[in-house]
């Protein structure tokens, strides 16, 4: 592509020339205008060429390719350039005095410019051959007089420029231009700058806006080639830190006003109060006029480093604009050197009466009594000068030193290429870099050869700075932040209040003054300009629909998860062990449940528990007291004791469902109950079978005379509580109980419970004591109604019926219940069914025995 654009390029101007030379008056309208580039000259041994855009058109208007468009003519001064230009020519004369750079050679200097870039590529060959009429590959002077051309400082004048440059070779240094595509040395082979890349321009703006918050920015460009490669790229590093743009608008270069209405409209009806303009402060000029006439108010202005010194936009609705600058340097001497510019002893000075007009306000008299052009823009009221005016008396920015950030860059260009002479000037023969290891002439070298020690110069200036170019001919990234103040008078000063340095060390490359920000309206409050306000601790993002990532919603984070950053995008999972608090924004240890002694609950069953107990146990001590009347006989007071014993142990075994689990009591827990609750039941039927045996056994020739006594009811208690015991000691060796973290059954709580190891041994010891009930209730059940007038088989099918009734209701309880509450379920079964046991068998006897003992007698027990 690279060549294709140099032999395009070429034919391109070789026809031009051959239709100025050919079709000159032999084919009306076939030459295109002259663009007559008029320049100035300063002879030497060699000469430093200079491109400044110091006169801008006239006036522009919208080519509707209607009509003939009609010349364009460079009219208007501008005082900036002009400084830039005459920091150039200090620099020169600075080193043709100085005896240590390029002794005994003298620089002399060549310049022109408009901004246009066919009168800019056209001055570029008037430069290169040396002639007014320019052919291209021929030079009408014997000896290369040009070794470089510093210029221009717009990007879309330095692009065509450095691809006309590549093609001869010739070094050129821009000042001001920073589009990166210039980078690119397979396009730009000769192109250096002593200004940073809209890379880093793109990077410090991002820094910037990240560092006061602002999410949601509008972009304004220039309507070009560099407006737009650089929107581009400030819109992908803003992307890559989470800003979103509200808006991206291109500035025409041709002024439109539909264009700059509707880009006013834009900025009016968005929400984004912060707005980044990378353009040129002549292209801005008519937008933010509008802007202060339809009084929108409120915006915050961030100026890129082509506009952020300019006082051409100076206005109330921009104070508090934040920019980045060009580091600004001093040059010592060059404020005196301006001060002597004078009309009439400034020689080889370009353009010196304009800007004597333009800085005085005063027009020259023309001696054919004609205003001239460069003055039209007067009224007729202003004065004549006379060259008698005093440039110190004047409070004008050209002399005002306080920023020379863009002087300063054209300043050590001229430096540069100093250098880069110097170097070749001081090559020794035999040590050259070139075939043989020869050396160039200074007063006879090509341009390749001074463009091999331009890409290794490297120096200290007077203020002590590294001046050097990386491989893509790029100098160090180094910018001041600048602040527009509003002071008393009302006008605008612009105040550094921080800077950047992207090779300076992290910690170090960033800094800023906050206290020293004057905002827009004078306030002193950080702006604010986001899309969605941000998400507090405890909340998440959640993106709107077809929204950028900048608009979303802020979601509580669910239970269990939190966020301790403010803007979340995603809430964090606490450990298993902890728990989100009320505001989730804290993870805090889960509590711990079990059944304790401490609380209500707990404390309450251990009380009835204990107090049950005691019941049995009294009722033992009267059973023993009266063991000889007949109630007590009656119904074998050895089976009696061993129930009561029983009923006392499974009241207190209740007690170790109660406490923190450990090893031993979960071990303890089933286990116990099950087996002393199979010695009770086991108790009641071999109570319940003495009855029925003790009934047949009166009938004569009965066999079952044999079976009364006690060994029968003894067998079958052993028998059945071996049973039981063989059951959980299976379980206690092939899977005992153990305690554990139950985190599932119950949200943000640890359970203590005890794993029963194997469910299938726990619902075998509780399906072992239902059998032994429900056999013992059959059994009472039929003996219900044999002959005795206090027959025990109906107190047992009472007890045996509650029994199983809670046992029954206690299965679905203990399957939906949850923590401690499925403790407090088995507690309760454990208590009720002891307690019906209790209450059925044994009250009644003993209401007998202490209410009643007139029918505790043989009589009445045996009467039917």
């Amino acid at each position: 592509i690279s060549f294709f654009s140099i032999i395009m390029l070429s034919k391109i101007l070789s026809c031009l020339l051959f239709c100025a030379v050919v079709c000159e008056g032999v084919l009306a309208g076939c030459m295109l205008p002259h663009l007559n580039p008029k320049g100035v000259f300063k002879d030497g041994d060699v000469i430093i060429g200079g491109i400044y855009h110091i006169k801008i058109l006239d006036s522009v208007t919208e080519n509707l390719f209607t009509e003939k468009p009609k010349p364009q003519r460079c009219g208007r001064f501008r005082i900036r350039p002009y400084r830039w230009l005459q920091a150039m020519i200090f620099a020169i004369e600075e080193i043709n005095q100085s005896s240590s750079l390029l002794p005994n050679i003298t620089l002399g200097y060549g310049f022109d410019s408009c901004h246009i870039v066919s009168r800019a590529l056209e001055g570029s060959m008037w430069l290169i051959t040396g002639q007014e009429e320019p052919v291209p590959n021929y030079r009408c002077r014997p000896r290369t007089p040009l070794a470089a051309i510093i210029g221009d400082a717009p990007s879309i004048i330095s692009i065509p420029m450095a691809r006309l440059l590549g093609v001869y070779k010739y070094p050129q240094i821009s000042y001001f231009s920073t589009v990166t595509l210039l980078s690119n040395r397979h396009q730009f082979p000769s192109f250096f700058r002593t200004i940073p890349t809209d890379h880093f321009l793109s990077l410090g703006l991002v820094k910037l806006v990240k560092y006061f918050g602002w999410t949601w920015v509008g972009v304004l460009a220039t309507d070009s080639d560099d407006g737009e490669i650089g929107s581009q790229t400030l819109s992908k590093q803003l992307s890559q830190a989470g800003i979103c743009t509200a808006f991206s608008e291109v500035i025409p270069i041709v002024h439109s006003m539909k264009e700059t209405l509707r880009i006013v409209e834009v900025i009016k009806k968005s929400t984004a109060n912060v707005i980044i303009a990378i353009t040129f402060d002549a292209f801005l000029i008519p937008l933010t006029e509008e802007v202060v006439r339809q009084n929108i108010t409120g915006k915050m202005w961030i100026a890129s480093a082509a506009w952020s010194i300019s006082t051409s936009l100076f206005n109330n609705h921009l104070a508090g604009t934040i920019g980045l600058a060009v580091r600004n340097r001093d040059i010592p001497g060059l404020k005196e050197y301006l001060l002597r510019l004078h009309p009439f002893t400034s020689k080889n000075n370009m353009y010196i009466e304009t800007f004597w007009e333009d800085i005085i306000g005063c027009k020259w008299p023309d001696t054919d009594g004609n205003q001239t052009a460069a003055n039209s823009k007067f009224d007729d009221g202003i004065q004549s000068c006379t060259g008698r005016e005093n440039l110190g008396e004047l409070n004008n920015a050209f002399v005002d030193m306080s920023n020379l950030g863009v002087t300063y860059n054209s300043y050590i260009a001229a430096y540069a290429v100093a250098h880069a002479l110097h170097d070749l000037n001081s090559c020794k023969p035999g040590e050259g870099p070139f075939v043989n290891e020869s050396c160039a002439d200074i007063h006879d070298f090509e341009p390749w050869q001074l463009l091999h020690y331009f890409r290794n110069v490297h120096f200290k200036n007077k203020n002590g700075d590294d001046v050097y170019f990386d491989s893509n001919g790029d100098p160090p990234a180094q910018y001041d932040i600048l602040n527009w103040h509003l002071i008393p008078d009302g006008s605008l000063i612009y105040v550094k209040v921080g800077s950047m340095d992207f090779s300076a060390p992290q910690g170090q490359n960033f800094i800023i003054n906050e206290s020293a920000i004057v905002w827009n309206g004078c306030q002193t409050q950080t702006p604010r300009s986001v899309c969605s306000e941000s998400c507090p601790f405890g909340y998440r993002k959640a993106p709107q629909n077809n929204q950028p990532i900048c608009c979303f919603d802020c979601i509580p984070c669910s239970e269990g998860e939190i966020s301790n950053q403010t803007d979340s995008s995603d809430c964090l999972k606490c450990p298993d062990d902890h728990w989100s608090n009320d505001r989730r924004d804290r993870c805090i240890p889960k509590p711990i449940e079990f059944l304790s002694y401490e609380e209500p609950l707990g404390a309450t069953l251990a009380a009835i528990s204990t107090f049950s107990s005691l019941l049995p146990a009294v009722i033992l001590l009267i059973f023993i007291k009266y063991r000889e009347t007949p109630i007590v006989k009656a119904n074998n007071r050895g089976l009696s004791y061993l129930l009561l014993l029983a009923l006392t142990l499974c009241f207190l075994c209740s007690l170790v469902f109660i406490g923190y689990p450990i090893k031993v009591t979960c071990m303890l827990r089933q286990t116990a109950f099950g087996i002393v609750f199979a010695l009770g039941v086991s108790c009641v039927l071999a109570k319940t079978m003495m009855v029925v045996i003790a009934f047949h056994a009166t009938k004569p020739n009965s066999n079952l005379k044999k079976w009364v006594g006690p060994k029968l009811p003894n067998g079958i208690v052993f028998v059945c509580t071996v049973i039981q015991i063989t059951i959980c000691i299976t379980w206690l060796s092939h899977s005992s109980p153990f305690p554990e973290k139950n985190m599932k059954s119950q949200i943000g709580v640890i359970i203590i419970e005890c794993n029963e190891g194997s469910t299938t041994a726990f619902w075998c010891m509780l399906g072992y004591m239902g059998l032994l009930a429900i056999v013992s209730f059959i059994v009472a059940f039929l003996a219900r109604n044999l002959p005795d007038s206090f027959n025990e088989a109906k107190l047992i099918t009472f007890s045996m019926l509650f029994f199983l009734s809670v046992w029954l209701a206690f299965i679905p309880a203990y399957l939906s219940a949850q923590g401690k509450y499925m403790v407090a379920v088995e507690i309760f079964a454990i208590l009720a069914s002891s307690a019906g046991l209790m209450a059925c068998i044994f009250f009644p006897k003993c209401y007998i025995i202490l209410l009643h003992p007139d029918r505790n007698t043989r009589y009445y027990v045996n009467e039917k």
